[in-house]
């Protein structure tokens, strides 16, 4: 499902116009991002939460070359479902 099906389908579901549908999608995503920037997670009940972690600085070899370059430790946004998001799409076990 693409962004424009999603808002479509979001738009006949709440019986907004697809203007104000798509601001809400708007709103909603900058909030988001306004506490992921706060250095917050964002909990969604029934989806699961977003939040900002830190990867660690590493290593990391060329196969052809085997030159070796190092990685700086970075930010990066991860998502974790909650438990009944994977239950209704049918993921088996959790990963870690």
């Amino acid at each position: 499902m693409n962004g424009e099906e999603f808002l479509s389908l979001l738009s006949e579901k709440t019986k907004c116009d697809g203007k104000e549908t798509a601001r809400m999608v708007s709103c909603l995503t900058e909030m988001i991002i306004g506490g992921l920037q706060d250095g917050k997670s964002v909990s969604l009940h029934g989806l699961g939460t977003f939040e900002v972690r830190k990867k660690l600085e590493r290593v990391v070899v060329n196969p052809s070359t085997g030159k070796r370059t190092l990685f700086p430790p970075k930010l990066v946004v991860g998502f974790r479902p909650s438990v009944s998001l994977k239950e209704k799409v049918g993921v088996v076990g959790d990963k870690k």
